[in-house]
């Protein structure tokens, strides 16, 4: 007797996504230091022919929204989930920016884990992180 065979989470997408023909999607990560980088990366993806999906909120900048020290921290931890959700979603990572700060290592480490791709627009920073991660540096 042959059993039904399921499908993950993961599979599911895929193949919701294939049925409604959605572009590929890219995930741009990084420090928002380089917001302005972002921007631009967001314009060539775009400008490619793909779904981005980008950081929201700059908390590097001020805004009443996050003016509050207490409130800027559950910001922050809502917002590491959020991001977190889109590069689930994402085909692809794209990490923007001359430089890898712990929070974007932990979101290469977390598209690694689920078999994104991870492209970096720097590309001596992107030889340098992985033969890095090879070593065990962080």
């Amino acid at each position: 007797m042959s059993y039904p065979q399921y499908l993950t989470g993961e599979e599911k997408l895929e193949q919701a996504k294939h049925a409604l023909a959605i572009q590929h999607i890219v995930v741009i990560c990084g420090s928002t230091t380089f917001m302005d980088l972002m921007a631009e990366a967001n314009l060539e993806e775009t400008a490619a022919g793909h779904l981005v999906l980008a950081p929201g909120c700059n908390l590097k900048e001020p805004h009443p929204l996050w003016a509050d020290p207490v409130e800027k921290e559950e910001l922050k931890k809502r917002l590491d989930s959020l991001h977190r959700g889109k590069i689930r979603l994402a085909d692809e990572v794209l990490v923007v920016g001359p430089r890898i700060g712990d929070s974007t290592k932990a979101e290469i480490a977390y598209a690694r884990e689920l078999g994104k791709p991870v492209r970096f627009t720097d590309p001596l920073l992107g030889v340098q992180y992985t033969v890095d991660a090879l070593h065990g540096r962080r």
